[in-house]
């Protein structure tokens, strides 16, 4: 018998909704992205909460007319970026009102998450459906606020193995696209503009272990502008040096945990260009459709349904 439940997350990007049926379906998703004047580079968190709760009504009214919220039996919501002590991010408080009202409402459990398991769950989920949640595994979470390398197990414990000791992956993303008139987030015009760059690139990335540095792409990439490349080149080349962190994180952490899986999450792990460099060098890695790597409320609704003991109790 399917029980459905409903994920809410309300990141620094966007404003998403999902409902999940335990059946080992996603029933549907709403995503809207939060609206950011061209050429800056993200909210300041008080406008990323106002536009939240503007767009969460009529978000669930939209789902409410292609699902029946009636049915809920329990409501997932990511409260705060990592499940470590001290994370912390207004945006999420809109979320967290939204599904304690509707939880309280409709007398049903609610289930207190992070972006960064959300993150994770929809991606395990979407690489071998229920199979990951049982194992340890190598996840990384790249986006515009991180470019971690996690040790997951089964989602309800996550160890940092790596990161950026400065600019995340995202930034220097969204910084070489904003930079090229394109607006916030600027990940998927990046990715459109390379694919059309046919030359080939030896990025440069700066990889010690299983830590990175990417604040030298920024300036790498700005230097190649002023030298003349074009945009198309940029951005691959940009793309390419994420791809490349990717690739030397990963061979370090298999020789200290060998034989897990390798799983990518993420908005900037959607990329075809870093897909195609990390698996032709590394065949095992699992990517995930963009729907289920960028900002979503997937894996917080699948989270619902597990700690709400209505899937894989």
């Amino acid at each position: 018998m399917s029980r459905y439940t409903l994920g809410i997350d309300t990141s620094n990007y966007a404003t998403s909704l999902a409902v999940f049926d335990t059946a080992g379906e996603v029933v549907c998703a709403k995503k809207r992205f939060l609206p950011v004047k061209a050429g800056q580079l993200g909210l300041r968190q008080s406008d990323a909460l106002f536009h939240h709760t503007v767009a969460l009504p009529e978000m669930m009214q939209e789902l409410a007319q292609e699902f029946d919220l009636t049915q809920i039996d329990a409501v997932g919501v990511s409260q705060k970026p990592r499940p470590v002590e001290g994370s912390y991010m207004p945006c999420f408080l809109a979320g967290v009102n939204a599904a304690t009202a509707f939880a309280h409402a409709k007398g049903i459990p609610l289930v207190r998450t992070t972006h960064q398991q959300g993150h994770a769950a929809a991606a395990l989920f979407a690489a071998k459906g229920e199979q990951l949640f049982a194992e340890k595994v190598l996840l990384f979470h790249i986006s515009g606020g991180t470019t971690d390398l996690l040790l997951c197990d089964q989602v309800r414990r996550i160890t940092t193995l790596g990161t950026s000791t400065d600019l995340y992956a995202g930034q220097a993303v969204d910084r070489v696209g904003v930079r090229l008139g394109f607006g916030f987030p600027a990940g998927a015009e990046v990715s459109r503009l390379a694919a059309q760059c046919t030359e080939e690139i030896k990025p440069k990335s700066s990889v010690k272990g299983m830590q990175c540095s990417l604040s030298g792409l920024e300036n790498q990439c700005n230097a190649l502008l002023a030298a003349g490349k074009t945009p198309e080149y940029v951005c691959k080349y940009c793309l390419l040096c994420v791809a490349d962190t990717v690739v030397k994180m990963t061979k370090a952490a298999q020789k200290e945990y060998p034989g897990l899986p390798v799983v990518c999450a993420g908005g900037v792990m959607s990329s075809d260009i870093i897909r195609a460099w990390v698996q032709k060098r590394l065949p095992q890695v699992y990517f995930v459709p963009g729907q289920y790597s960028s900002d979503n409320a997937i894996g917080v609704s699948i989270l619902a349904a597990r700690e709400a003991g209505l899937w894989l109790k």
